[in-house]
């Protein structure tokens, strides 16, 4: 192979640089400025990428704190207790959003965005009033505020439980109506008592903490728990079915999903330890409260402490909050001052961060990318995305793209290489430039399998040091005719692979030939016959239209037989350039290809 890396071929910069490189929305931009807590996993965001403030739509009361950072950065406009039909109005406008529990993000909600809204911020734990699966499919991220009120919500949970065993709601309301009735509300103690935590993440944890602090024993549910975790607090985790039915109390922690949903139901009480007592600080649907009510008057329940309802604010005349046995608060569960500063600063965080480009520790529906995988493999993510963008490029039109195979080379063991990011990068690079559609880690594989595109991966495992996560990335199209004959390889595929080199991708595979060019700007590829002067002619050329060029490399066959120059340029070359280049004898064929 012969190799010509010139300085002497660089041409004056003109002074309009390329409308490429203008902010786009359609960037996607990595961050890696540690924020508050930078040992958490995190995932990346597509930038907004706009010159103007972007807006954010705060649909429900946020902490003053929460509020000077959002403005700080962004136009805010808080617009509380807005109809279904009035935040699909306003959300056109937006490019974030931040609800509490209270306002439900549907479907209809994306839909009316236009695209516009990028990230939903749920000031809060659970997201299960956000549609997450519409979220995704638009390319929304969805982050929320899982740690700020943990410590809160447990501490009401134990307060509950204390609250409904000692019978305190009851008491007081006795003695404010003038009665003294000390017999009536002899209460149980917990000391030695079985607690069941239904739930065993932040809350539920930090419950069963306090709990053990009480002199209970406490068991826990949880499938996705580890078992070291548990342990590590003295915590013994158990199925479902002995949970329940070992239980004097039980704590629910879970979130409303389809599977969590009334999953205490008439059959569920049934199995349970006569004269049990509920706490619930989670999710209100996770109950049957029909159930419950039955539950209660059969004496199967003999007490329950509810923060949280199916609706809320439930009615009047509820017979479930209207039971005797039954201590209601009004969804009190993260409302302490220090919870309620410390969700809006941690929610206003989130969405900042995410409108900016930066890492959003916090995605709800995006995987989670540990922080240290992301900074190494940063160089690799430009390079998979721009591989991605050139192999689309080289699809001759009329040939729809529907198999793709990407080729990870590296030292390292199968577990110990994360290419989820990568994959969404190469489907974003592949799909952007022949579409409208915005691309990002979120909805990455959804837009790709909704688009029929089906993207294999393969490891090519090689002997060496694993310092380095990867040698080179390799993208192959197939069954499509190209624009740029050179680059269909022996196999017949599409194939451009890449490098990282001082931490700057390079394009080194056209096809069957070899080349050695720096991805930025942009590039063209011409096939010709190697003969001398080739390098001078095209590099003229460009200099006559004051395009500078970048980095020029030259993969051959053998002498004097067909090598492919690789150009790396900064501006795009007029059409009547590409002529002239096109026009010189020993030039068989070339392409212009826009990173």
């Amino acid at each position: 192979m012969a190799t010509a890396t010139s300085p002497t071929l660089r041409f004056p910069s003109p002074s309009l640089s390329l409308s490429s490189r203008l902010p786009l929305s359609s960037a996607f931009s990595i961050s890696l400025r540690p924020r508050r807590g930078a040992c958490r996993p995190l995932v990346v965001l597509v930038s907004a990428g706009l010159d103007a403030k972007p807006t954010v739509l705060v649909a429900e009361k946020l902490g003053d704190a929460g509020l000077k950072l959002l403005k700080d950065f962004a136009n805010v406009d808080c617009s509380y207790n807005l109809s279904t039909e009035e935040l699909c109005t306003k959300i056109s406008l937006c490019d974030a959003l931040i609800v509490r529990s209270g306002t439900k993000v549907s479907r209809e909600v994306f839909e009316s965005s236009g695209g516009r809204l990028k990230v939903v911020g749920r000031a809060g734990v659970g997201i299960d009033n956000v549609d997450l699966a519409a979220a995704t499919e638009h390319g929304c991220l969805v982050v929320n505020a899982p740690t700020a009120n943990t410590v809160a919500a447990a501490e009401h949970g134990i307060a509950l439980l204390a609250a409904m065993a000692r019978n305190v709601a009851q008491a007081d309301a006795s003695v404010k109506a003038g009665k003294w009735q000390r017999n009536k509300y002899v209460g149980v103690s917990l000391v030695g008592k079985t607690l069941a935590v239904l739930g065993f993440g932040k809350v539920g944890s930090e419950v069963a903490r306090r709990a053990k602090g009480l002199g209970m024993n406490v068991i826990a549910h949880d499938p996705y728990a580890p078992a070291d975790r548990a342990r590590a607090i003295g915590v013994e985790l158990v199925g479902f079915d002995e949970a329940i039915s070992s239980a004097d109390f039980i704590s629910l922690h879970m979130p409303l999903t389809a599977a969590t949903s009334k999953m205490l139901n008439d059959e569920t009480f049934a199995k349970m330890k006569k004269g049990v007592r509920i706490v619930n600080v989670a999710r209100g649907g996770v109950i049957d409260e029909d159930a419950l009510v039955r539950a209660l008057d059969s004496g199967i329940v003999a007490q329950a402490a509810l923060d949280v309802f199916t609706e809320e604010p439930p009615a009047k005349d509820s017979k479930l909050i209207l039971h005797e046995l039954v201590t209601a608060t009004p969804h009190l569960g993260a409302s302490t001052a220090e919870a309620q500063e410390g969700v809006a600063i941690e929610i206003a965080e989130a969405v900042v961060g995410a409108l900016k480009g930066e890492l959003a520790a916090t995605a709800v529906n995006a995987p989670m990318v540990p922080s240290e995988v992301l900074s190494e493999l940063k160089p690799f993510v430009d390079l998979a995305e721009k591989l991605g963008r050139l192999a689309v490029q080289l699809v001759a039109g009329g040939s729809g793209v529907k198999t793709v195979k990407v080729t990870y080379a590296t030292a390292r063991a199968p577990d110990d290489l994360d290419t989820r990011l990568l994959r969404a990068m190469i489907t974003k690079g592949l799909i952007e430039p022949i579409s409208s559609v915005f691309v990002n880690l979120v909805n990455a594989d959804f837009t790709a399998k909704q688009r029929g595109l089906r993207i294999t991966e393969e490891r090519v495992i090689l002997d060496g040091s694993p310092e380095n996560p990867l040698e080179f990335i390799q993208v192959q199209i197939a069954n499509v005719e190209s624009r740029f004959a050179s680059a269909i390889s022996d196999s017949g595929e599409i194939k451009v692979e890449g490098r990282v080199k001082d931490g700057i991708p390079h394009l080194t595979k056209v096809g069957s030939f070899d080349v050695d060019v720096s991805l930025e700007g942009s590039i063209i590829l011409c096939r010709q016959v190697d003969q001398p002067g080739m390098i001078g002619k095209v590099g003229s050329v460009l200099g006559e239209e004051n395009v500078n060029v970048s980095f020029m490399s030259v993969g051959r066959i053998a002498p004097r037989k067909q090598a492919v120059m690789a150009i790396g340029v900064d501006e795009p070359p007029s059409k009547e350039s590409l002529k002239k280049i096109g026009d010189i004898p020993a030039v068989e064929e070339l392409v212009f290809l826009k990173l």
